[in-house]
């Protein structure tokens, strides 16, 4: 077999040839792929200015209300004066089931009034201890004395039935939960708000 290589003119015409360069032109105001146009450039950067704005006002105004928050620390507030003319005294604790079958405590006791005005409103804090004489359960509840108007005492606020100077009443809390972890003593209780009128 013999293969003959021809190495005149070729028989196929020529094929243009493309100038890289040149086609460049043409594509210079839409930007390459790996270099963005300026008019993209200038787009981006006008959208990403009411952002960032946006942003920045956001950060500022969260870090204003931080540090006001952290710059009124509440302490814990004394009781108001005429509260050590409230004497809490014979206290008793009982428990029951409500109509729904849950359990309830009561802490039953007298309140007496040694000041010259009347109260109209009390609120005791009540700490229930846990084994470790930490606080389990705290609560503050409005002081409720027992009044008698049929069969069986009702416990009313105070500003139905106000304590005047010098008077004692039997009171009553309830709780209707109180935590698993109370090591079941008598619990600690402080007058912490009183409303009085002369």
């Amino acid at each position: 077999m013999f293969v003959k290589y021809w190495h005149g003119p070729s028989r196929f015409p020529s094929r243009p040839k493309i100038d890289i360069q040149k086609s460049t032109i043409y594509n210079l105001p839409m930007g390459g792929l790996l270099e963005p146009s300026s008019v993209g450039e200038q787009q981006s950067e006008s959208n990403m200015r009411p952002i960032l704005l946006g942003v920045a006002l956001v950060v500022v105004v969260v870090t204003v209300i931080v540090l006001m928050n952290r710059a009124a620390p509440k302490g814990p507030t004394a009781p108001p004066p005429y509260a050590v003319n409230l004497k809490l005294s014979d206290l008793k604790m009982s428990a029951a089931e409500n109509f729904v079958g849950a359990s309830v405590t009561y802490i039953d006791g007298t309140v007496t009034n040694t000041g010259d005005q009347t109260v109209i409103h009390a609120v005791v804090h009540v700490s229930f201890k846990n084994s470790l004489n930490e606080v389990a359960q705290g609560e503050d509840i409005p002081l409720h004395v027992l009044k008698t108007t049929g069969p069986y005492p009702d416990a009313v606020d105070l500003s139905a039935s106000p304590l005047a100077p010098r008077q004692s009443k039997q009171f009553r809390l309830t709780f209707e939960h109180i935590s698993a972890d109370w090591n079941q003593a008598y619990p600690e209780m402080q007058v912490t708000d009183v409303t009085t009128t002369p």
